[in-house]
């Protein structure tokens, strides 16, 4: 080859070069996908609220990360997901902090009936320094919370009578959530508790392997127990929050400016399923008197509360790290 020859090939290859490294450089890098886990229908509020939470993410972050958000539990039921997520299997998800417990020790003052005294004292307490300790809590555990979602207060329902006494549980089949303080709160009212999948329990009550369960308004209506369980008893016994947490794991991979964005995001879908909660919660009720369900105020709620008394102290006995955080639950209510 001669020596022009050569130059112009030299030119070429060096030319093409350039272009592959200009195509290279303008193409967007590939964004992040992550997966959330959700247990409830896509028409929840929560999951409406987790929706929102990927979307906005999506647009904070300019599309270098783009959540999904799978609904009614496809990924696995709420034990598995959470661990799943400290694991960083999963990105993030909505969790009740009722089963976070068994991995998250804290949470489980969020188990205690009758904690709070109400969903706004919760939400008080939860969105200040009470939250952050048990924020980091959980961070230990490798979960990043991003916000407390509401979850009403739960109350007991049953196929047979109204529950105005705690003589009323006494003999009485109860489903609860798989934790055993919800076990202990039912064994002090004198009935027999039973942890259940939430999706066993439509037939459980159908069949009589049950005589109740205890939940809020919008889970009561939308699983269809209040067609086989008509009284509803405001027994208000738990006031337990959720979260709306990631893997810190995921978390950590952030750069400063992206972990800001998705606080932000988290922030907005925690305000928004706040205001959907409680629209839902009213809706829910209207529900379930339309189809004749029997709701009824429980008139002295000090009778079960004074019952919880060895269920604090079977509690406390047992998790003596966590007493100054139960005291200062409420001493902070005490005014």
């Amino acid at each position: 080859m001669n020596p022009a020859a050569s130059r112009k090939l030299t030119r070429a290859i060096h030319l093409a070069g350039l272009a592959a490294t200009t195509a290279l450089l303008a193409t967007p890098a590939l964004a992040e996908q992550w997966r959330g886990w959700n247990i409830h229908p896509p028409e929840y509020p929560n999951s409406i609220a987790l929706e929102t939470f990927a979307k906005e993410v999506d647009e904070r972050t300019e599309g270098r990360i783009t959540p999904k958000v799978y609904h009614n539990a496809v990924l696995g039921d709420q034990p598995d997901a959470i661990e799943q997520t400290r694991n960083g299997a999963l990105d993030f998800g909505n969790f009740n902090m009722g089963p976070m417990g068994p991995m998250v020790p804290a949470a489980n003052v969020l188990s205690l009936p009758f904690i709070f005294e109400s969903e706004e004292r919760m939400y008080e307490l939860m969105d200040g320094e009470i939250g952050e300790r048990f924020a980091a809590a959980m961070e230990e555990q490798g979960l990043v919370a991003l916000g407390w979602f509401g979850a009403g207060s739960r109350s007991l329902y049953n196929t047979d009578h109204p529950v105005e006494t705690p003589k009323d549980v006494e003999g009485m089949k109860v489903r609860v959530m798989n934790n055993d303080l919800y076990v202990d709160m039912i064994d002090a009212l004198g009935g027999n508790a039973t942890p259940m999948a939430y999706g066993e329990v439509y037939q459980s009550l159908t069949t009589g392997v049950i005589d109740g369960a205890e939940n809020n308004f919008p889970s009561y209506e939308s699983s269809g127990h209040y067609e086989v369980a008509g009284y509803y008893s405001l027994t208000n016994h738990l006031v337990i929050p959720e979260c709306l947490c990631m893997a810190r794991s995921t978390w950590d991979e952030l750069s400063e400016e992206d972990q800001a964005a998705v606080r932000e995001a988290g922030q907005v879908a925690t305000e928004q399923q706040r205001e959907l909660w409680e629209e839902r919660t009213a809706a829910s009720r209207q529900t379930a008197l339309d189809a004749g369900v029997e709701i009824n105020e429980v008139p002295d709620k000090s009778e079960f509360q004074a019952l919880m008394q060895p269920v604090y102290e079977g509690f406390l006995a047992e998790n003596p790290d966590l007493a100054s955080l139960v005291d200062d639950i409420r001493a902070a209510q005490a005014d």
